[in-house]
This record gives structure tokens, C-alpha cells and sequence, in this order.
């Protein structure tokens, strides 16, 4: 893959991200990206970063380690599960706050928060904004005007292979993330020839330090096109005019649905439910008899749920499928 066609992959990321190319850094998986934001700030004794311990492992257990370094982990506190507000940040975040690193739709629930209202007071406080954002990259706008840092694979709604992500640093912060891997491909060595200082390249191209994931990258580039092509609007608003059948129609089914009733802002594709005194895993493994893939998802207290992700490609049809089984 030519170097000129890993930039008009940056280009397209951008555009998804609405954000500009020298902010766009390929480094694999969503853990990979979190990871360099944790490892590569600088944090001193006192200081505090606010995290949700139900978010995905990826973006809990980055956080969690850099209690090794005397930083205080808070775990967020919520009513429900993923369902993280603006006024829950407002009001478990002080005046030693450095970071708050969210993800910005739940994997379980489904529940997506409000990226821009959250960030602005964040930003406004001088307090870091870092977001895992696989879960609506690629299904619904997830811009980043008001975000520092920004993780995504791309096997989920991106469509692409897996550790082939994308890795957003806002220009102005990247100065301040050290980078923790180094190696030829981010530091320079002309004509491959090691110097006797390290000199980072410039732009967010610092945190690619070894070979690029060169095939991951074509099937990235390629799913990026579709998705542009197709219009993150138009996807998002197919997505939210399937929710809107399908969440009653399994209630029909006597199921619970998670945050049934939320708001279009905070609705996503992800539709997840549980049958009171049934068997979820029963469940699942019918479904799965029936080639209708869902995953199988327990929360804190045990509970297993059912969860659909469905894409804009999926059809009603499909779906009434999974009615049928139920």
C-alpha cells in the first residue's frame, strides 16, 4: 500500500471524524489507542481521573493501572446501566479532575451519551476528554470537535477487519501525549539511518512507531468509502427507524428492553433485552440454530441479556426473523 494511499485513508478518517488528517493516527485496536493516552499523559500525585467501571474492559482497565502511579481511579456513578448523562460528569468531577474517559455508546445497553454537552464542560474546566468510540463510529455522527482523544476499531459499525482503527489526537494536546512506543516509523531516520536524537514526526503520524497494518488499512479504506458514500445521517437514520418497530415488537414478546423509551439523541442500533425467568443462553443458542448471530451479555449482578446490532443493511425481514424465534 503506497504512502499516498495511507493518506487518503487519514483524509477519509478525518472526514468521518470531521477533524483534519495531521489528527489521525493508525494504530490497531481500540485498547492500543486508550492505552497511549493513558500510558503517554503525564499525571502527578493528586490527581483524579473519572471512568464507568460497566464500560467495555478496554477503556476500564487502561485507567485502572495508572492507580500504580498514585492517580486516583473515581468510578462513575449512575442509576442505570450505560446510561451516563451531561449532570452525572457535571457532578462527580472536581478541581483535580485531570481526564474523563467515557465510551460514547454503552455495549451492553446501548445507550449513547451526549458527546458535545459533556465535552464542552470538560473543556471548559481544562479537564482531558478521552472516547472509545467503536460503538458509533461508522453507525451515527461521532464528531470530535469537543473530544481529545478518540479510539475506534473497525469491526464493528466501521465494517472493516479487526485492529485496523482509527486513533484520534486533538493537535493541541499532542505535545502533551508522549509517545510510548517507539521505533522508525514515527521517529526520524532518513534513509533509515538511526539519529543521535530522537526527532518525532510531526502530527499524530508520532504514535505509529513500527509497520503499518498495510491489508487491515485497504479493507478500512474501503469501508470508509461505503460509509461516506451511503451518508452517516442517512445510516443513523435508518438505524433509528428500525429501533423504533423493533423495541415494541420484542416487548410484545414479553421482554424487557433496555432503555426502551430513550430519547433519539441517546438511541442507538443496539437493542438488547432479557426475558424475566428465562434462559438466556438457551435463548441465544436458538438463535444461533436459526443462523441469527446475537451476542450473549451478563451485567454486574449476573443478569444475561440478548443484544441485536443490526446495520443498515440488515432488512426488516431479517429482523422479523428474530420475532419469530423469540
Amino acid at each position: 500500500m503506497p504512502r499516498f494511499k495511507i493518506q487518503a485513508s487519514r483524509e477519509l478518517a478525518a472526514k468521518l471524524l470531521n477533524t483534519q488528517p495531521e489528527e489521525i493516527a493508525f494504530v490497531g485496536p481500540t485498547t492500543m489507542g486508550l492505552s497511549y493516552v493513558a500510558n503517554g499523559l503525564q499525571f502527578r500525585k493528586r490527581d483524579n481521573i473519572l471512568i464507568y467501571h460497566d464500560d467495555y474492559p478496554s477503556n476500564v482497565y487502561p485507567w485502572m493501572a495508572l492507580a500504580e502511579r498514585g492517580v486516583e481511579v473515581r468510578l462513575m456513578n449512575v442509576r442505570e446501566l450505560g446510561k451516563i448523562r451531561a449532570v452525572d460528569v457535571q457532578g462527580q468531577v472536581d478541581e483535580n479532575t485531570k481526564l474523563v474517559a467515557l465510551a460514547s455508546c454503552h455495549f451492553v445497553s446501548g445507550w449513547r451519551i451526549n458527546i458535545p454537552a459533556i465535552g464542552k464542560f470538560l473543556r471548559q474546566r481544562g479537564i482531558l476528554f478521552c472516547v472509545d468510540g467503536i460503538q458509533t463510529v461508522g453507525a451515527f455522527s461521532t464528531t470530535v470537535e469537543h473530544i481529545d482523544f478518540l479510539a475506534a476499531d473497525a469491526h464493528k459499525w466501521l465494517l472493516g477487519p479487526c485492529a485496523a482503527g482509527i486513533f484520534y489526537v486533538r493537535q493541541e494536546v499532542q505535545e502533551r501525549l508522549r509517545p510510548t512506543v517507539v521505533g522508525w516509523n514515527n521517529v526520524r531516520c532518513p534513509n533509515y539511518v538511526a539519529q543521535e536524537e530522537l526527532t518525532f514526526r510531526p502530527g499524530a503520524h508520532r504514535y505509529e512507531a513500527g509497520s503499518d497494518n498495510l491489508l487491515g488499512l485497504v479493507g478500512l479504506h474501503a469501508a470508509m468509502e461505503l460509509l461516506l458514500e451511503v451518508g452517516i445521517e442517512n445510516i443513523a437514520s435508518e438505524l433509528l427507524r428500525k429501533r423504533t418497530w423493533l423495541v415494541p415488537a420484542i416487548q410484545e414478546k414479553d421482554c424487557t428492553v433496555l432503555h426502551a423509551a430513550a430519547p433519539p439523541e441517546n438511541a442507538s442500533a443496539i437493542v438488547t433485552f432479557f426475558r424475566k425467568d428465562a434462559d438466556m443462553r438457551e435463548l441465544h443458542q436458538k438463535l444461533e440454530a436459526a443462523n441469527i448471530i446475537t451476542s450473549l451479555r451478563s451485567d454486574r449482578s449476573g443478569q444475561q441479556y440478548i443484544r441485536l446490532s443490526p446495520h443498515f443493511y440488515n432488512t426488516d425481514e431479517e429482523l422479523r426473523r428474530v420475532l419469530e424465534c423469540l
